[in-house]
């Protein structure tokens, strides 16, 4: 079992710890493709996945989901959050047993998914439907200073609902001078770069574990695919996430990512779960 590099009261800890520069924002990964931003006293968690609820639900069955990383927090500890997203609606994006004790310690905390997903994401939390704060691809929301865009993703395909919204999306997050890129579950699609051509990203937040077949489940950017993007894309640096999580679907970024980010000279970090970035890595624009 993987340990993350803080966890618990250590990792809460560090999250509380004073922080240098009005405008600097610091992040934790807290595994699979969950993070969490600080920026002037505010809180934003992207995608949480902070349970075993998976693990328990396939124990049985030909697609165990063998946790390789323990967790790094409990969610019922974060009381602080103001805004938590969904990206869509697969457990380790929209799970009931991190989001409901998240909910439960903060019932005020705002909940963005997308806007085609609302039905299923009350059903599952038992919310009411009027809860969730809903987007879809070109919309966007304001909370605590998060600006939040919707940018249509392809867990290998497009799933729209009968209106024409996408179940899955990433976001867009801007906040003071920055900008974050956290694309969900997503593949590479022919659009994808005339819709991210409109910001200027800082940090990409990007999956890399691929798509096989044998795993019986939507695929992602390989982390080859990854670093070509944020290197087109003129991202200031990318993190790889979505791997590390279960032996079954994972990736090593000393494979493709790490080697590719090397070769087209795009700046990268890989974290440990637990571990902290700040604006003050990324050094001077």
């Amino acid at each position: 079992m993987i340990e993350p590099a803080l966890s618990d009261d250590a990792l809460l800890a560090d999250i509380a710890a004073p922080k240098p520069g009005a405008d600097d924002f610091c992040m934790w990964w807290l595994g699979q493709s969950g993070f969490l931003i600080q920026w002037r006293g505010r809180h934003l968690l992207l995608d949480p996945y902070l349970s075993e609820s998976l693990t328990k639900k396939y124990a049985s069955t030909d697609k165990p989901h063998v946790r390789m990383t323990r967790r790094a927090v409990d969610p019922a500890n974060l009381d602080f959050i103001d805004v938590v997203t969904s990206s869509h609606n697969h457990t380790d994006h929209l799970d009931a047993e991190t989001l409901k004790p998240l909910l439960s310690v903060h019932p005020k905390i705002a909940l963005v998914i997308p806007e085609a997903n609302r039905d299923f994401v009350a059903k599952r939390l038992d919310i009411e439907p009027a809860k969730p704060i809903g987007l879809d691809d070109g919309r966007d929301v304001e909370n605590t200073g998060f600006r939040i865009h919707g940018i249509a993703a392809a867990h290998e395909k497009w799933e729209q609902d009968e209106c024409g919204r996408h179940k899955f999306l990433g976001y867009i997050v801007q906040f003071g001078t920055w900008t974050i890129y956290h694309s969900g579950d997503c593949v590479p699609y022919p659009s994808l770069r005339e819709r991210l051509a409109k910001f200027t990203i800082d940090v990409a937040l990007l999956p890399i574990n691929g798509a096989k077949p044998e795993r019986h489940v939507a695929g992602n950017f390989t982390g080859a695919q990854a670093a070509q993007l944020a290197r087109d894309q003129a991202m200031r640096l990318v993190i790889p996430c979505h791997y590390d999580m279960f032996e079954f679907n994972t990736a090593d970024p000393r494979d493709e990512f790490i080697p590719t980010c090397e070769r087209l000279g795009q700046t990268f970090r890989v974290l440990k779960c637990g571990e902290r970035f700040g604006s003050a890595d990324l050094g001077a624009r």
